[in-house]
């Protein structure tokens, strides 16, 4: 578990934060139907080594690409290729960059073109759910509080909260503790501390929370066969308000 306070740690991982920040803006622009999710990969290997990183996911634990696309009920990790995105699909993104030794990680959902309502609904509720959760990113709160909020305002609109993925920490690694469940009670979990990065990531399924893994090995799928949304923004815990790390040079579009 890293907690950042050195002034240049700060500056490295924020600037990390913009660089992908940019990225998952660029590749917004890119979601409309027609266009093949390998052309995207080509695009986000090309653009984050013009901006001076490394795609953090190329290769981590054998994984293939660059980001992960993953489209309806594809819960996470889904491998770029040859499908094309059509108008109505939930499309998921989720890209990871490394800046001189300190990671950053973001992902969004979104309809593309003429979407079902409830598929616009979940990709609402789901992006609502992950403000909720930073919210509570403060000193002195602890991971549950997060989870709670999270669960709450999935459940509330019948949607479900995905129970066998979870945010955890990052900033000198991709993955570090603490894991952070969607799911959970007020005042349970590890104290969070000032300095302290984390990726939070609501993942919604519109029915229920079990998922199973394709013979890919990576893409993760909803059991029933549901739609499925994922947002998730790298946030640093601060005194006062948290600051969330993974926004674009024009602001926060999610």
């Amino acid at each position: 578990m890293a907690k950042l306070t050195r002034r240049e740690d700060l500056e490295r991982i924020r600037r990390s934060g913009r660089i992908l920040g940019n990225v998952l803006e660029k590749v917004k622009a890119l979601l409309t139907p027609g266009v093949s999710t390998a052309f995207i990969e080509e695009v986000v290997r090309e653009f984050i080594v013009r901006c001076g990183a490394r795609p953090a996911f190329l290769g981590y634990r054998g994984f293939p690409a660059a980001l992960c696309i993953s489209i309806n009920d594809e819960v996470v990790h889904g491998i770029p290729g040859k499908r094309v995105i059509r108008s109505g699909d939930l499309v998921s993104i989720d890209i990871g960059v490394e800046f001189e030794g300190f990671y950053t990680d973001a992902a969004f959902s979104v309809v593309v073109g003429d979407g079902h309502p409830v598929a616009r609904k979940l990709v609402e509720v789901t992006r609502k759910a992950l403000y909720e959760g930073i919210r509570r990113a403060l000193p002195g709160n602890r991971v549950g509080d997060i989870s709670h909020a999270i669960q709450t305002t999935i459940e509330r609109e019948g949607f479900a909260v995905v129970r066998d993925l979870v945010g955890h920490g990052v900033g000198k690694s991709l993955h570090e503790d603490p894991q952070i469940p969607n799911f959970g009670q007020k005042g349970q979990g590890t104290i969070l501390e000032e300095g302290m990065v984390l990726a939070i990531e609501p993942m919604a399924n519109e029915r229920g929370y079990r998922v199973k893994i394709l013979e890919d090995g990576w893409t993760v799928v909803t059991e029933d066969g549901g739609l499925s949304a994922h947002f998730e923004h790298t946030v640093l815990v601060r005194k006062g308000q948290p600051e969330i790390l993974t926004v674009s040079e024009r602001g926060d579009f999610f």
